[in-house]
């Protein structure tokens, strides 16, 4: 067994040992040159553009609105009496022309009331022709008597004469009100047009005054576009907007029968005042002829309308994620580097904005939503996706 010496010695190079180990670690350590830190430069973020290219814009303004008639009105009879014959065409979606008969009301009675009139107007001729004879014969018989003194109007009968005369004149008038009443038993178009709906058919019996049918004009068409203010600027509104023009062309088009139709037609007028909820103008656009062919622009009917205004000669038609707070853009330099630009936004339209001012030819004009952006910043620009979605 080991002395106790002998433990004291092992023990103490042990520990020698070791504490030389501890300074060997901590000399070397000590001597090591210190690491630099390397922070690492943040990813540009990429960011898709569009370049631009100035070029002949013309402006189009956009709406929508509802088909309503140019002429509309009620069919309605003047005199009473029984139905005897209404047309093919009064009926709801019939067509008709102008003056076409519609309706007609028994006319036995007022045929008997312009008999009754005649007679009462020839008996009333007759008697004014006698109190004329017996009015010259009067004065003539005063002059024999009395040549130097002027005939008085009593001698020459001259009340009796006038009562005679207004009774012939107001028979008369009784006899053209018997054949007006007669001529309005034939109830007959206003214009051409169609009809919406009926409320009377034959053996009914009508009094003056109640609707039987109403009655939509199919020469013109209108469709009240609401505009707002400043799309105003590019369009002629005769009345309303500068200039004596006839109005800006418009087309109208419309889903209608499986297919997308369009009409031709033009700006004729504004309402004259701006809506108080929407501020707002209503335009009124006019469509001639609307019934010309199949499938009519039927009234009711919501449509789509194009304004053809005027036309910009350098400016860019640009999507609206180009636009920051409607009045400037995103431009990326030939560094890659993005900048805030000022432009001028001449109109907005369903395909994106029409910029006139600001840009030049090649400029490259984010598209994309950036959250934290500064001048001089680095990108790296991308072309939009296919869809031209930012």
């Amino acid at each position: 067994m080991p002395s106790l010496k002998t433990r004291l010695t092992q023990l103490a190079i042990a520990v020698v040992f070791l504490l030389g180990g501890v300074w060997g670690l901590v000399t070397l350590k000590a001597s090591k040159a210190p690491r630099a830190t390397r922070v690492p430069e943040p990813a540009a973020p990429v960011v898709q553009t569009v370049s631009v290219a100035p070029a002949r814009q013309p402006i189009v303004v956009q709406g929508q609105g509802t088909v309503r008639p140019l002429q509309e009105t009620q069919l309605v009879p003047q005199v009473s009496g029984k139905i005897i014959f209404t047309s093919d065409a009064l009926l709801a979606g019939g067509l008709f022309r102008e003056g076409d008969e519609l309706l007609r009301i028994d006319p036995v009675d007022y045929e008997l009331a312009v008999t009754l009139a005649r007679a009462r107007v020839e008996d009333a001729e007759a008697e004014y022709a006698l109190a004329l004879q017996e009015s010259e014969a009067a004065v003539q018989e005063w002059r024999d008597l009395n040549p130097d003194l002027p005939t008085p109007d009593l001698v020459a009968r001259k009340p009796q004469l006038s009562a005679a005369k207004a009774k012939r004149d107001a028979e008369e008038a009784d006899l053209k009100m018997a054949r007006l009443d007669l001529d309005r038993t034939r109830l007959k178009a206003p214009f051409d047009g169609v009809v919406s709906d009926k409320q009377a058919d034959i053996g009914q019996y009508v009094t003056p005054g109640q609707a039987l049918a109403t009655l939509y004009g199919t020469r013109a068409a209108e469709i009240v576009v609401p505009l707002v203010s400043r799309s105003l600027r590019w369009i002629d509104v005769p009345g309303f907007t500068d200039g004596d023009g006839p109005g800006s062309p418009a087309t109208v088009r419309a889903f209608l029968a499986g297919a997308l139709r369009t009409w031709q037609a033009r700006v004729v007028r504004a309402e004259g005042r701006i809506d108080e909820k929407t501020r707002m103008i209503n335009v009124v656009i006019r469509v001639q002829q609307p019934y010309a062919k199949r499938p009519p622009l039927a009234t009711g009917l919501f449509v789509d309308v194009e304004i053809q205004g005027q036309t910009l000669e350098n400016a860019a038609l640009l999507p609206r994620a180009v636009l920051r707070s409607d009045k400037e853009v995103w431009i990326v330099d030939q560094e890659d580097r993005l900048f805030t630009r000022p432009v001028r936004v001449a109109h907005h339209t369903t395909e994106g904005v029409v910029i006139d001012d600001g840009l030049v030819d090649g400029d490259r004009v984010v598209i994309s939503q950036l959250k934290a952006v500064t001048d001089g910043m680095k990108v790296r620009p991308v072309p939009p996706s296919k869809d031209g979605r930012p």
